[in-house]
């Protein structure tokens, strides 16, 4: 088989590898801890108000200095339609509701975002990577309703007056996206799919923590006012190595960075963010109705630098592997596949999204199990617009040139480097009168660092890793290459 080897170069590769570093923080291994950037993967709000259904934030600065986090919320095809910023001084924290901001226009009180704020008494009035803190000054506590309306319909109808886009979002009842939480030197109003944000704004401290709380969750489907509420922190992305002023180019030993498509083609590891991963593993309940059920919220990195017909191609992104286990370990599988064009389309998500578990996009449970667990592939097949687009050694990689049938027509990628996704876990009960709902992240298989993912076909479920270890007194090969090395006997003391 000629992918083995390949497969064994990737993963013994300086691309697949870990940093090496003594820093703990130097590592594409994502953690909940101080970060210069926050990711929510996932929000949603119902306008109307009917229902209360709607996403809270909170941000904290947990050091003496004051810091300014800069708030993007994008639609759920990858596409900003609204920027603001928090003043934060030393040890503050700052709560957002969303529903406050989509259907009242209010960001907070005033005196709770702009650097008019008196510090505390062990926080330190100055911090000499902030520019200008006094352009924080007359940070807005509300927008006008024709701003607010314009992007409530840019996540709603998927359109957006402010920029003449259309097809930059789904069509759906509820304000649907993600938000991201960066660290900037000034109170701005640049997105971060402009290229200047990366020269003139960004920062790479990791002083940011926070955490998110869904009001009125609810089972797909179902009405939003069978549950209550669930939490979880934010996604939590540290710089590596940290430190320095807006626009400071220091190198980095990631392989690429979590901005990658949008940083500047000549800098593109510019934003020092870690990568996310590729590949998880969740757990799911399905028991009916009136039972327990799972949805998995699922945020996914675009295509393109950010402009609308970008946001259109990320709006339908293939999907590279799901594979369900039911609780007697019988795998059901979809997949795209490598090098084919595929009369059947396979199955697509858009930058972020909650669905069931039950929905048709998942392998369909045939067995009468009502539990068990996926492998979620959800490379969408890399894309040229990446900074790293071509195998170890500058070649193309035939076996990760895949062609396949999308709803937006044929198509080819090519590269190791896999896309960026995160997924979380939302699982409910309902027995009798009492409801219950969990939400926490789902374990990934690999890093930021890790290679793509082979199909199952090719390459067995599991971590992504290097050489296994062999027990004592014995090898492990395929007939031709080595496959574990060393022992795990104890050295004599």
């Amino acid at each position: 088989m000629k992918w083995l080897p390949v497969l064994l170069f990737l993963a013994t590769s300086a691309f697949a590898a870990s940093p090496t570093s003594t820093n703990n923080d130097d590592t594409c291994d994502v953690k909940v801890g101080p970060a210069a950037t926050l990711l929510l993967p996932y929000f949603e709000v119902d306008v109307s108000g009917t229902t209360g259904q709607t996403t809270l934030f909170t941000v904290t600065n947990v050091v003496r200095y004051p810091q300014i986090a800069h708030v993007t919320l994008w639609t759920d095809y990858g596409y900003p339609v609204m920027t603001f910023n928090e003043y934060l001084t030393g040890y503050d924290v700052q709560a957002i509701n969303l529903a406050d901001v989509l259907i009242r226009g209010i960001v907070a009180p005033p005196s709770g975002t702009t650097s008019t704020t008196k510090p505390g008494t062990l926080s330190t009035g100055t911090n000499p990577n902030l520019r200008s803190p006094l352009d924080c000054g007359t940070n807005p506590g509300t927008f006008p309703q024709s701003i607010i309306g314009a992007i409530r319909t840019a996540l709603t109808l998927g359109t957006f007056s402010a920029s003449s886009c259309s097809q930059i979002g789904g069509v759906h009842a509820n304000a649907i996206g993600y938000a991201t939480v960066d660290l900037v030197a000034s109170c701005t109003a640049r997105a971060p799919s402009d290229p200047l944000y990366y020269e003139t704004d960004l920062l790479f401290d990791n002083v940011l923590i926070g955490d998110y709380q869904q009001i009125g969750p609810h089972p797909s489907g179902l009405p939003a006012s069978s549950f209550d509420a669930g939490g979880n922190p934010m996604v939590h992305l540290r710089a590596v190595p940290e430190g320095g002023g807006a626009g400071s180019n220091v190198g980095t030993a990631l392989p690429y960075t979590f901005y990658d498509r949008y940083t500047p083609v000549p800098r593109r590891t510019f934003d020092r963010r870690q990568p996310l991963p590729s590949t998880y593993a969740s757990r799911f309940i399905q028991g009916g109705t009136n039972a327990f059920s799972t949805n998995l919220s699922i945020w996914r990195e675009g295509f393109g630098a950010g402009s609308c017909a970008d946001a259109k191609a990320s709006g339908a992104m293939v999907v590279g592997e799901i594979v369900r286990f039911d609780e007697h370990e019988n795998p059901f599988t979809v997949a795209a596949p490598l090098n084919c064009t595929c009369f059947t389309p396979p199955p697509t998500l858009p930058a972020t999204s909650s669905f069931s578990s039950a929905d048709p996009l998942y392998p369909a449970l045939t067995t009468p199990d009502v539990g068990g667990w996926f492998y979620l592939n959800l490379d969408n097949g890399g894309s040229t617009t990446y900074s790293v687009t071509k195998d170890v050694g500058g070649a193309p990689g035939p076996t990760n040139v895949r062609t396949v049938l999308s709803p937006a027509g044929s198509t080819t990628t090519i590269g190791p480097r896999p896309s960026q996704n995160w997924v979380t876990v939302t699982m409910f009960g309902n027995l009798g009168t009492s409801h219950m709902t969990a939400e926490f992240d789902a374990a990934s298989l690999g890093n930021g660092c890790s290679p793509a993912a082979f199909p199952s076909s090719m390459v067995p479920i599991g971590p992504a890793g290097g050489v296994f270890v062999c027990p004592p007194g014995t090898t492990l090969t395929n007939g031709s290459s080595t496959q574990c090395t060393g022992t795990n006997v104890n050295p004599i003391p």
